[in-house]
C-alpha cells in the first residue's frame, strides 16, 4: 500500500494519472487501473494542501508570526525572488515566485536561535534571468541602508541564475563595506524534499554574525547537507544548472566552510574584518551601455562595429584561451584588427577576459595578444567574464578618463584578482 497527499491534478497532466505527495516530501504518478482502489485516511489530514489549493494568486496569504529574540545579534534579510522563495502551483504543477517574504521564514524557524530579524524587505519579486543594473543598484541601496540603520549584517535572497553577476555587482558598489553581506539561493523549491535553501539560510545567518566583512554567496559546498562554502562575491560562479552544490570558487578558493551549527573553518585568511563603527556607502554608478561578446571561430567583426554605431561604452571580449581574438584569419574580412582600431579611436572600452575561466588572461606571450594590447585591450588578468562586465560598467559610471579606466580596471577593488593561484583551486 502507498499512503501520501492525493495531490489536486495539474491542468496538462493524462486525466488517468494521480499524484501522491509522500511523507519523504517527494512525489510519485501512479496510473489509474481497475486494480487500483483509494481510501481516505483516518489519522491523517491536508490542511495545508487545502489551503494552498484554495490559494488564489495575488492575493496575500495568512502567516505564521516567527517572534525574534532581541538580544539575538540585529540582522535584515532582502528577498528579492528566485526559487527560494517559490511555490509549486498545484493546480499546473509549475513553480512561481509570488512568496510573501514572511514566508521564507516558515521554511526555515530555527533563524529565531541565530539572529533578530529586525527588518524583512521585498523590493522586488521576479526571477533572476530578469534582473538588471538597476535592481543592482536598489539592492545596493538598501543593504547600505540597513547596515548604518544597526544591522550587524544583510542576508539576500535571490535566483541562482544569475546570482554571481549581483555578488559581483554588491562587492563594487559598497566599495568600503566592513559588515558581512551574504547572497543565498536555492537551487530546488521548498516543496521538496532535496530543497538546499534552508541550510543555506542558516549558514549565511551564522556567517553574517561572524567578523568577515564581505559580500559573499554561502550557498551548499556538496550535494549532502552538510555545509556550506563562503565564497567571495567576485571570484564565485554558477557551474551547474541544478545540483546543490553549484556554486563553486574560480582561481581561488573560498575564503572558508560554515555548518549549520556554527562550525567556522577558514581556509583563505585574505578577507576583510567586521569593523560595525564604519558607515556604509553604496556607490551605484554605472554605465549601462555596456556588453559581453563572446569569441568563437568564424565570428564577424561586424557584430563589434554594430555595437560602436549604437553608441556603445565598453565591450567584454569573452576570449579564447590567453585573451585572443581572431586577428591572422586566412579570411582577412573576418580579421579584428580594423574593427579593434575603430574601437580605439572612438575611445570604446575593450576587456578581454578569457572564457576558460581558469587561468589568467596574458599579453605577452603570442603575437596575437601583444598587436591586441597596441589596439588598447585591457587585459583582466584572471578576472570572471561576468565579474569583468560588472566592473567595467561601476568604472565606467564613475570615470570617462581613459587612463583613469584603464588603471581602476586593472587595481584589485574587491578581490577580482587573485595574486598567485594555487593548484588546489582548478574545479575545487
Amino acid at each position: 500500500m502507498t499512503e501520501g497527499i492525493l495531490l489536486p491534478n495539474a491542468e496538462d497532466s493524462a486525466s488517468d494519472i494521480i499524484t501522491l505527495k509522500l511523507d519523504n516530501g517527494y512525489n510519485i504518478g501512479i496510473k489509474i487501473t481497475e486494480s487500483i482502489t483509494l481510501e481516505k485516511s483516518k489519522t491523517s489530514t491536508a490542511d495545508d494542501l487545502i489551503s494552498e489549493e484554495n490559494y488564489e494568486l495575488g492575493k496575500k496569504r495568512d502567516i505564521k508570526t516567527i517572534v525574534f529574540d532581541k538580544k539575538k545579534p540585529k540582522a535584515a534579510l532582502i528577498a528579492t525572488g528566485g526559487t527560494i522563495s517559490s511555490r509549486v502551483d498545484y493546480k499546473t504543477g509549475a513553480v512561481y515566485m509570488l512568496m510573501e517574504p514572511e514566508e521564507i521564514l516558515t521554511t526555515t524557524p530555527e533563524l529565531k536561535n541565530i539572529i533578530n530579524l529586525a527588518s524583512i524587505l521585498s523590493p522586488f519579486k521576479i526571477a533572476s534571468e530578469d534582473m538588471t543594473p538597476s535592481e543592482w543598484q536598489d539592492i545596493a541601496k538598501l543593504v547600505a541602508k540597513e547596515l548604518n540603520d544597526g544591522a550587524e549584517g544583510v542576508i539576500v535572497t535571490h535566483g541562482t541564475d544569475t546570482l554571481h553577476y549581483t555578488a559581483a555587482a554588491l562587492s563594487f558598489m559598497l566599495p568600503n563595506l566592513k559588515k558581512p553581506v551574504a547572497l543565498v539561493g536555492a537551487q530546488r523549491s521548498p516543496d521538496r524534499a532535496s530543497f538546499d535553501g534552508a541550510m543555506n539560510l542558516v549558514c549565511a545567518a551564522r556567517y553574517i554574525t561572524g567578523d568577515i566583512a564581505e559580500v559573499a554567496v554561502v550557498m551548499h559546498a556538496t550535494m549532502d547537507d552538510d555545509y556550506c562554502l563562503i565564497n567571495r562575491g567576485t571570484k564565485v560562479r554558477k557551474m551547474h544548472t541544478s545540483r546543490r552544490d553549484a556554486f563553486r570558487p574560480i582561481n581561488t578558493l573560498p575564503i572558508g566552510t560554515i555548518y549549520a551549527c556554527g562550525k567556522l573553518d577558514i581556509i583563505n585568511n585574505d578577507y576583510r574584518t567586521r569593523d560595525n563603527k564604519q558607515k556604509t556607502v553604496a556607490d551605484t554608478r554605472f554605465e549601462k551601455k555596456i556588453a559581453m561578446i563572446n569569441i568563437y571561430p568564424g565570428i564577424d567583426p561586424e557584430i563589434l562595429d554594430w555595437h560602436i554605431d549604437k553608441g556603445y561604452k565598453g565591450i567584454v571580449l569573452n576570449t579564447t584561451a590567453l585573451g585572443h581574438v581572431p586577428m591572422d584569419t586566412l579570411d582577412k574580412d573576418l580579421s579584428w584588427k580594423k574593427v579593434l582600431m575603430r574601437a580605439r579611436d572612438k575611445n570604446l572600452t575593450i576587456i578581454s577576459a578569457s572564457q576558460t575561466l581558469y587561468g589568467t588572461t596574458h599579453a605577452h606571450v603570442y603575437r596575437c595578444a601583444v598587436e591586441m594590447e597596441k589596439l588598447g585591450v585591457i587585459f583582466a588578468k584572471d578576472m570572471l567574464p561576468e565579474t569583468a562586465y560588472v566592473k567595467l560598467g561601476c568604472i565606467l559610471g564613475r570615470t570617462k578618463d581613459k587612463e583613469k579606466i584603464k588603471e581602476l580596471m586593472l587595481t584589485n577593488l574587491a578581490g577580482e584578482f587573485s595574486e598567485k593561484i594555487v593548484p588546489k583551486s582548478f574545479l575545487y
